[in-house]
């Protein structure tokens, strides 16, 4: 059944691009016909067809020219070639480039009602599935990804719209926000999730080998090379290739993968012939992307072709209702690698960890979990498994709100440990689950302390 979908028929020869529309028509299509390359891609963008039927032999541009376009554009059109006797050689480009199918002419009817009937089918699964992911993304996950708050949820959405096409997108987040989680998402959910996936961090490797990890190298390309290897590039053929902190890469550099992304093709370092590539190219950094433009480590020609779409990724301590989803997650991870009995987090422990200041970020977060695990009695984490939150850059979430507490020697230990615990509350403000987690006691602890505090203070009860 066509269900709607809308057909668009590219054919020179009038009496052909009538009976072709007639007939598909009357299969139920919706269908308009273009005669040359150049009304195609107008009504690729006016009449936003789901299926494409398109001549190899346009004038104004031909069926290959009109396919790059639509390719280097990253819309989501499926593509189906029709071919002369000769133009073999020409549709199986047309495949490598991203077609569904080819036929031959003269076209036989029943088979192309029966690649349309396929297609449809194909295409209604297709938007079921993004509906369920939007459903998905309403409760808090999409792909790899989890989050409720409404920062990740605008990260979703962006990560909606551009899983599907080819282009290009810069990521860009303080160190431990997800990045590479992100990118891994826009792979999963894209055309090429069956091709390769392939990330390299440019901050880790010496700039003497960053060429040739990129590029690749033929053998004898330098010292030390004995035999050919691919580079990433060649590595992702067909997938995609995620460029981890970009700005680390010297300009230079930058100015050959500009090229490289632009011709869709490479050289091999000491190679004499250019190497054709099909990637998705994903870039993602660390730092603020004007601050990097306006310092010369990322070139602005560069940015602008990757920059498709941008992604920005909040800090953790902005998101804080992403923290409860998180927790759950690693929880589950980390419990069925050590084998423990543990299925969540009490509330005391969840108020805790969303009270934290989170400097590492998600990735912090992870590893505190880990901790709690594995040292936790179960079956719920609580304050008493977390670690204590660190001192970062020499100081604490909280501001001291007076000098540290001088006892003289000999002061009774009751005594000191009942100063130190008031102390603490003044430091926080008065509450009294930060204070638990400073100290490193449970909440019950505390307020059993506390009281015994007040009784010692007040009035003997009768």
């Amino acid at each position: 059944m066509a269900q709607g979908k809308r057909v668009l028929v590219a054919e020179d020869h009038p009496r052909t691009r009538r009976l072709w529309n007639e007939l598909i028509s009357s299969w139920g299509y919706q269908v308009e016909a273009a005669e040359d390359g150049i009304q195609v891609l107008e009504l690729v963008h006016s009449f936003e067809p789901h299926i494409l039927l398109l001549d190899l032999k346009l004038p104004g541009r031909d069926g290959i020219a009109v396919l790059e376009e639509i390719q280097r554009e990253g819309l989501p059109l499926t593509t189906i070639i029709i071919s002369g006797e000769g133009d073999i050689p020409d549709a199986v480009k047309c495949i490598k480039l991203g077609a569904y199918d080819y036929l031959r002419k003269p076209v036989d009817p029943v088979r192309l009602r029966q690649v349309l009937s396929n297609l449809t089918a194909h295409l209604n699964a297709a938007e079921e599935n993004q509906r369920l992911r939007l459903r998905l993304m309403e409760t808090g996950e999409l792909g790899s990804m989890i989050g409720r708050s409404l920062a990740t949820r605008r990260v979703m959405a962006l990560i909606e719209q551009a899983a599907p096409s080819s282009a290009s997108v810069i990521i860009r987040g303080a160190s431990g926000t997800g990045k590479e989680i992100v990118a891994r998402t826009l792979h999963e959910l894209s055309p090429r999730r069956n091709g390769p996936y392939v990330a390299i961090n440019c901050a880790a490797l010496p700039e003497s080998l960053m060429e040739s990890e990129l590029f690749g190298h033929e053998r004898g390309a330098f010292t030390g090379a004995e035999h050919r290897r691919p580079g990433c590039f060649e590595l992702a053929n067909g997938g995609t290739l995620l460029l981890d902190e970009i700005t680390e890469m010297k300009p230079e550099l930058q100015a050959k993968l500009l090229r490289v992304i632009e011709e869709r093709r490479l050289r091999r370092l000491g190679g004499t012939t250019d190497v054709p590539v099909d990637v998705r190219v994903l870039a993602a950094t660390n730092r603020p992307i004007q601050e990097a433009l306006s310092k010369g480590q990322l070139r602005e020609d560069l940015y602008y072709r990757l920059a498709v779409f941008t992604i920005e990724l909040s800090p953790l301590s902005e998101r804080t209702e992403d923290i409860p989803p998180l927790v759950d997650l690693f929880i589950r991870q980390f419990a069925s690698a050590n084998g423990k009995a543990i299925v969540g987090a009490d509330d005391a422990c969840l108020e805790a960890l969303k009270a934290r200041s989170w400097p590492g970020n998600v990735r912090e977060l992870r590893n505190v979990i880990e901790r709690a695990v594995i040292v936790s009695r179960g079956p719920l984490l609580t304050l008493a498994d977390l670690p204590p939150e660190p001192v970062h850059n020499g100081r604490s979430k909280e501001k001291p709100s007076g000098v540290s507490p001088v006892l003289p020697v000999g002061t009774p230990l009751r005594e000191v440990e009942r100063e130190l615990i008031l102390k603490t509350l003044e430091r926080v403000g008065g509450n009294r689950l930060k204070a638990a987690q400073i100290l490193g006691i449970s909440p019950r602890t505390l307020y059993n302390k506390l009281e015994r505090y007040s009784g010692a203070d007040g009035p003997e009860k009768e």
